[in-house]
């Protein structure tokens, strides 16, 4: 596995390289997750906003029902979406942070 001390260095080395290549994958993912969150949740609030004023001016509760039916789905649609772009950015994050390690693994596995 290691000859000598050079050897031990270049790892230790890349070991490091891939720690802080690791590092900088999920400083990005991280502030690309919580932009998305921050994101929704104002598209939510301004959405839930909006609905909450054609409520107050439904004329009849046939109209307040079409409007709370109207937003309902929106919301759940929108959510649905959010979770799934949630779910693409964690699975990134994942991906963006073991990356750096899958080379040195290789290097430090002894091939038989």
């Amino acid at each position: 596995m290691f000859n000598n001390f050079e050897d031990m260095q270049t790892m230790g080395k890349a070991n490091v390289d891939a720690t802080m290549k690791s590092f900088e994958a999920v400083t990005k993912s991280t502030q690309a997750i919580v932009t998305e969150i921050a994101d929704y949740s104002r598209r939510s609030l301004e959405s839930g906003a909006k609905a909450a004023e054609k409520m107050i001016g439904a004329k009849s509760l046939d109209k307040a029902v079409e409007v709370q039916s109207e937003y309902a789905k929106t919301a759940y649609e929108d959510y649905v979406s959010e979770v799934t772009k949630l779910g693409e950015l964690y699975a990134n994050l994942a991906k963006e942070t073991f990356k750096p390690y899958q080379d040195f693994a290789a290097r430090v596995t002894p091939v038989k």
